[in-house]
């Protein structure tokens, strides 16, 4: 590799909107998340659905589909 061109590889603070953070390898000091592997539901088996502005509710209408209850 070329010297002088590469950015700075060091450890960086990950943050998430959940409020999870953990550590990793970044050329950043810092990385702001909205979703990490706590609160994806791949990972935790729970749907989250995120309604902006009544999006889901309209879409849930238009398709006459019945909201499951939980």
């Amino acid at each position: 590799m070329r010297e002088g061109i590469h950015p700075n590889y060091q450890e960086a603070v990950v943050k998430c909107a959940c409020g999870n953070t953990f550590t990793t390898g970044s050329t950043k000091n810092e990385l702001k998340v909205e979703i990490c592997s706590k609160c994806h539901p791949f990972f935790t088996g729970k749907q989250n659905i995120v309604d902006a502005a009544g999006r889901v509710e309209r879409f849930m209408r238009k398709f006459n589909i019945a909201k499951e209850q939980e």
